[in-house]
């Protein structure tokens, strides 16, 4: 796994930071560091899982937002538009009356990561409720809800770039049942 190319989803992070990231991939060390700081995948897996998990983090820190009608892992969002996840507004007409649904869509990758990535790309989701755009007030609700958001969000992008170089998925082969075991790297 030497290979050179530049980390796309790093673009953005400062040259140095980005030279660490590919020199740990060159020597195999990015993986184990990943396994040990994130050690098994989490339990959700369905679509009505995923929703549950939305819903109990939309409680706990946004009762006021409104409520996703639907949530669902998509395994064609990363493929189709290079993005983890997704926020939309479907706006239909219903007699005389504009009615509106939000819906969160949430890359199928995720469902083989560990929690914390998954409560770091659901926080963002969810921070679109309140915030449209990337601004200063979305990172600020952001660690609000997550308060590693943006070390959690730095770490997703590393494996990333560890999968973009041709890295094996790390936690696709471990039981969320199996506290601890994680597959060798």
């Amino acid at each position: 796994m030497t290979n050179k190319r530049p980390l796309d989803y790093l673009a953005g992070y400062p040259a140095e930071l980005t030279a660490r990231v590919q020199h740990l991939i060159g020597q195999g060390r990015l993986a184990p560091w990943l396994l040990e700081r994130y050690p098994r995948a989490h339990e959700v897996r369905t679509d009505r899982a995923l929703y549950d998990y939305v819903l109990e983090l939309k409680g706990r820190h946004l009762r006021n937002a409104e409520t996703p009608s639907k949530v669902a892992f998509d395994s064609k969002l990363h493929d189709l538009r290079n993005a983890l996840g997704t926020h939309t507004t479907v706006a239909r007409v219903q007699g005389g009356k504009l009615k509106a649904k939000r819906e969160i869509r949430v890359s199928a990758l995720f469902r083989e990561m560990p929690e914390a990535f998954l409560r770091m790309i659901v926080v963002h989701e969810l921070a679109h409720l309140k915030e449209r755009q990337h601004d200063k007030a979305f990172y600020q609700l952001c660690r609000h809800m997550e308060a590693d958001y943006h070390q959690l969000e730095f770490d997703l992008r590393t494996y990333l770039c560890y999968l973009e170089q041709g890295g094996a998925p790390l936690w696709a082969a471990a039981s969320p049942s199996s506290p601890g075991e994680a597959p060798p790297a």
